[in-house]
């Protein structure tokens, strides 16, 4: 046997769910470039380090992406594997994003004590889903929670809250559909909107490497989720922002504090070429800029 024409270097969080995302890609990029290697690099993030933080009160950008993207940029991985929500609107320079995954179920999952009927208090270090539930759940007090899924999972069964809220595609793509302790209830899309992002894994990598990777990923996914982000640039936020956009099918789904929740029908051949148009046009109708 020949050896391999080239080795890639796939730089990667070391949590479960990150590590069953790369395999995901590896496995993809295997398929489609068969006379290559692939090699995964486990690193630790600040964000990884830092699990006393408050990712609201902190700020989150880039807490789980800089050593990754450190990586690329100095030349010892090739291209990185993120959940797409954890990737800041800006970019350092000279990296980009070659593209996505095709996207898993965006919805969340709602975590529940088993034994509790309405939770009278939920664990979430997520503005955008603290602010949202409080519609479902007006009563209930709201605490941070951190840790892995798993974690989170086990920390609910034990009391540490009657709920938390968990997205549906890091449970499938983790093979968790029941868990001791707890039930599942999957939330719709118009009762939580998802994170920009949510569901998504990017590929991100050198700029000069992008026509490389590129043509293996999911356009599908990249109309959507550049469409997502183009909100979020516009606005400048971070995952600590109670702010919310998804597109899924020809539906865009909005959250901010300033409008509530609103959706838009659009059709995914105008979106593909006018994300910025899109995003700009809509933070000024629902006058979300200065909110």
């Amino acid at each position: 046997m020949s050896a391999p024409d080239r080795e890639f270097v796939i730089a990667t969080r070391k949590s479960p769910l990150a590590m069953a995302q790369t395999e995901l890609a590896k496995s993809r990029f295997e398929s489609a470039m068969p006379d290559a290697r692939f090699r995964i690099e486990k690193m630790v993030t600040t964000g990884d380090k830092r699990q006393e933080w408050s990712l609201e009160k902190q700020g989150g950008k880039g807490l789980f992406t800089k050593e990754l993207e450190d990586a690329l940029l100095d030349g010892r991985a090739d291209f990185a594997v993120h959940s797409a929500k954890d990737l800041p609107s800006e970019m350092p320079r000279g990296l980009a994003l070659a593209g996505f995954l095709p996207r898993e179920s965006c919805e969340d999952v709602l975590i529940v004590r088993e034994g509790v009927g309405t939770p009278a208090s939920i664990a979430t270090s997520s503005p955008r889903r603290r602010i949202q539930l409080r519609y479902l759940f007006p009563e209930a007090e709201f605490t941070e929670i951190r840790g892995n899924v798993d974690t989170r999972l086990n920390k609910i069964a034990r009391g540490v809250a009657d709920a938390t809220v968990l997205a549906s595609a890091g449970l499938n793509r983790l093979g968790i559909s029941e868990w001791e302790g707890v039930t599942f209830r999957k939330l719709t899309l118009d009762e939580c909107v998802p994170a920009v992002g949510q569901a998504a894994v990017a590929i991100q990598c050198r700029e000069e490497d992008v026509p490389l990777f590129a043509p293996h990923l999911d356009e599908e996914t990249a109309v959507a989720v550049h469409l997502e982000r183009a909100f979020l640039q516009t606005l400048g936020g971070g995952c600590q922002v109670a702010f919310a956009v998804n597109y899924t099918d020809t539906a865009l789904r909005i959250f901010h504090l300033a409008c509530g929740r609103e959706t838009r029908n659009l059709p995914r051949e105008y979106v593909a070429s006018h994300y910025e148009k899109i995003a700009s046009g809509l933070i000024e109708q629902l006058e979300l800029k200065d909110a």
